[in-house]
């Protein structure tokens, strides 16, 4: 269980951080707990990211759309509003983006897997 006290978050006072794709950007806000990471993460327009990821998260698009594309060539449109959730290691995704889009998205210790 995570002991994280109320903490309120004023966005605009989080620094960015790039994040080349293999086309376009990626810029983060990031903001670290005890294994629990929450981020605001804006793609230009015509971003594809450059890698291929396992990692478990909860994506909820807060402006613009953007593909979440799996390696086995499935595609999931994701629009304001729209939400995903994977855990860890249960897929090899990555996004794209035609237009600019801002994310918000949660992972950490509590998207691993748990042994049978």
């Amino acid at each position: 269980m995570y002991t994280i006290p109320f903490t309120n978050i004023d966005w605009s006072q989080v620094e960015k951080s790039h994040h080349p794709g293999e086309t376009g950007d990626a810029y983060w806000q990031t903001l670290n707990f005890d294994g629990l990471r929450i981020r605001i993460v804006e793609y230009s327009a015509g971003y594809l990211a450059d890698h291929w990821c396992q990692k478990g998260h909860i994506v909820h698009c807060l402006e613009g759309s953007f593909v979440s594309e799996l390696e086995n060539g499935e595609q999931f449109s994701l629009s304001k509003g729209m939400t995903y959730v994977v855990s860890d290691h249960l897929s090899s995704h990555r996004s794209l983006s035609a237009e600019s889009v801002k994310l918000l998205i949660i992972d950490g210790d509590f998207l691993e897997p748990k042994d049978q």
